[in-house]
């Protein structure tokens, strides 16, 4: 794994169905900004008119539907303010083909020199970093999830920006914490969310709270570690 850019952008999309090359295009993208790791709180996020029909099988997956997508801008109209947020930051993706082939598809339909993503951003595929760390195991996002304690509940259907939100609790996770060290289908509930784990960029961040000890906790304290020089001949903590 090569060392980040210190700003990341979390990426995901929806489409009218699987293959770019038979027609589909995008008809939503949702980004969520990391910087140093951290969520600062910035996103992109647009739905798109796809000027075509949405396949059956892909509005059982994501719920948009044409008509919802009717009155919405088309990918030329936000396509500047796309490229001005992600230029020069790596992208997060989990199953990077997929995005960047159906991305790097409307940018050729615009005919204007755009170029590919490549062009813009340099690309890490979560997938592909998360089948080499995990082996034998299912990967996908909701597996992901599971595995390393992320509620994610509240996904009923999937949505570009709450995919991103969720893939970069999922990424901060799989490559600086640590999985649970429960068989991933054993986890319950009652685990502790991840999101616990995770720095976010707050400037109302409250400051820590300093609970001094009493006098008789320095006492137990002081005969706790004599005990332990009496026993050893050496207390590290004295």
């Amino acid at each position: 794994m090569t060392e980040p850019l210190a700003r990341q952008i979390v990426l995901d999309t929806e489409t009218t169905g699987i293959n770019p090359q038979e027609g589909h295009k995008i008809i939503e993208i949702g980004c969520v900004e990391l910087v140093k790791r951290r969520l600062t709180g910035r996103h992109f996020h647009s739905y798109i008119n796809p000027e075509r029909v949405i396949d059956a099988g892909a509005i059982e997956v994501h719920g948009i539907t044409n008509e919802f997508l009717f009155d919405k801008p088309l990918f030329a109209d936000v396509v500047d303010d796309f490229i001005g947020f992600i230029r020069g930051a790596q992208l997060i993706i989990h199953n990077a083909p997929f995005d960047v082939g159906f991305i790097n598809h409307e940018f050729a339909l615009l005919n204007n020199g755009i170029g590919p993503v490549e062009k813009y951003s340099d690309v890490f595929d979560t997938l592909a970093f998360a089948r080499s760390k995990h082996p034998g195991q299912r990967n996908s996002l909701d597996a992901l999830c599971k595995r390393y304690g992320i509620d994610n509940s509240h996904r009923d259907l999937h949505g570009a920006l709450l995919d991103a939100e969720i893939l970069a609790d999922v990424y901060l996770l799989m490559t600086g914490g640590q999985a649970s060290l429960l068989d991933e289908d054993s986890v319950t509930d009652g685990m502790a969310d991840g999101e616990q784990a995770i720095s976010r960029v707050s400037a109302e961040r409250p400051r820590l709270k300093v609970i001094a000890c009493d006098e008789a906790e320095l006492t137990a304290h002081r005969q706790r570690l004599e005990a332990i020089e009496k026993m050893s001949g050496l207390c590290l903590w004295r």
